[in-house]
């Protein structure tokens, strides 16, 4: 059974950085990694998203430029750096994952991912 696990939320104040950490255990072969997020009062979703071998990555709108997916699949995690955070990133963050055959698969649809993990708190406040 795959696990995720989040780590590194965080306060933060308006224009500085974090960055989020997802560890993942219990697989073999091909994994996509998501990162989602949910606000207060919002839905649930996509922030950005890596395929298994890293070349292949899509970000919301919203986040284009600021945000940064990556991965290292040596040691078996994909980050999230987060950068200029201002208060509408303020969310709960989660990342999923889901076995895929294809190295370049990864989507912004959180409907496509099997496993998810339990989330870590981003506050971004003055």
């Amino acid at each position: 059974q795959l696990q995720l696990v989040e780590s590194g939320g965080g306060s933060v104040q308006p224009g500085g950085s974090l960055r989020l950490s997802c560890a993942a255990s219990g697989y073999t072969g091909n994994v996509a990694i998501g990162w989602f997020r949910q606000g207060p009062g919002k839905e649930r979703e996509g922030v950005a998203a890596i395929s298994s071998g890293g070349y292949h990555q899509s970000y919301a709108d919203s986040v284009k430029g600021r945000f940064t997916i990556s991965r290292d699949n040596a040691n078996n995690e994909v980050y999230l750096q987060m950068n200029s955070l201002n208060a509408d990133d303020t969310a709960m963050y989660y990342c999923a994952a889901r076995s895929t055959i294809s190295s370049r698969w990864q989507s912004l649809q959180q409907t496509a991912y099997e496993y998810w993990g339990q989330g870590t708190q981003v506050t971004v406040t003055s």
